[in-house]
């Protein structure tokens, strides 16, 4: 069993996907990874909780976790980590704007490096203009900015293209990180 990979960053901000963030920190870590939480600042974050409730077309959102960053985006640098795992929540339809973070996670993707993400994260990948010609998953409502980017939607709870693998929702995560784990002992 071959990992050489020991270092990734988790992007998320305020709004992040509290699940996702503190599973991401904890999976890695126990697995011997060091993990830093990014955001747009090094500063404590308000996460979110989004659930499903019986009867709605679409989740809810309840106040999360406080969770503390590591790291300023603006301060990271693909060649500090191995991975970069881009987490959901409300926090991507902002991060997607920051022209900073685009560079980061192109510059990941040019490095061949491993890049994971969940729900809707994928509105970062679409951002950075790097989902085109990829089979990629994500929360089922943000499938048509899947395919007007040019990648094809995968309707599984886990999708490896390549190097990267993407899920649906803090639902998929056994499917996701097995999926995960599984390419890196392998490659």
């Amino acid at each position: 069993m071959k990992m050489t990979v020991s270092k990734i960053l988790i992007v998320t901000d305020d709004a992040g996907e509290s699940y996702e963030i503190m599973y991401a920190k904890h999976r890695f870590e126990e697995e011997g990874w060091t993990a830093h939480i990014g955001a747009t600042k090094k500063k404590r974050l308000n996460g979110v909780i989004h659930d499903f409730e019986p009867g709605w077309n679409t989740y809810i959102e309840r106040p999360g976790y406080l969770i503390e960053a590591d790291v300023a985006l603006g301060k990271a640098r693909a060649s500090d980590y191995d991975a970069v795992l881009l987490i959901g929540g409300r926090a991507p339809e902002f991060l997607r704007h920051d022209s900073k973070l685009l560079k980061l996670v192109r510059d990941f993707d040019k490095q061949g490096k491993w890049i994971f993400s969940v729900c809707h994260g994928i509105q970062i990948l679409i951002a950075a203009g790097i989902a085109g010609g990829r089979k990629l998953t994500c929360y089922c409502n943000i499938r048509f900015e899947v395919e007007q980017a040019g990648a094809m939607w995968v309707n599984k709870q886990s999708v490896v293209d390549r190097n990267f693998v993407t899920a649906q929702t803090w639902e998929s995560h056994p499917e996701f990180y097995r999926d995960i784990f599984n390419q890196l002992r392998d490659n």
